[in-house]
């Protein structure tokens, strides 16, 4: 069975930092994916990242001007988002989403999305 779960939200001041943490079961075939994706208020759900679980590699499609890091444990199947110097409109629900290839694309599977609020 395919788990994903997203945590580590919460309120932060701005200039602080936050970081995610996306932990995934089930995915049993070695070419697979993990992203990262943020949905501010009353907008679409973008992208963030794709990291290959195999190796780690990471593709950053918004580091927020370098404020956004991704790193892993491919050991314990886990992405993270490191948010530093947030700001209120880096205030989003961020989910991730595991897929069945290493590109982040086509079929996945969503966490529930976890809440960062940047008061100013």
């Amino acid at each position: 069975e395919v788990q994903l779960q997203a945590s580590g939200g919460g309120l932060v001041q701005a200039g602080g930092s936050l970081t995610l943490s996306c932990s995934a079961s089930g995915f049993e075939n070695e070419n697979w994916s993990i992203g990262w994706f943020r949905q501010a208020p009353g907008t679409d759900r973008l992208g963030v990242s794709c990291t290959k679980m195999r190796d780690g590699t990471t593709r950053v499609v918004d580091s927020r001007k370098g404020r956004f890091a991704i790193s892993s444990d491919i050991s314990k199947n886990t992405v993270y988002l490191q948010m530093s110097s947030v700001r209120p409109e880096d205030t989003a629900v961020y989910f991730c989403a595991g897929f069945f290839n290493a590109y982040c694309a086509d079929n996945y599977y969503w966490s529930k999305g976890t809440q960062v609020t940047v008061s100013s």
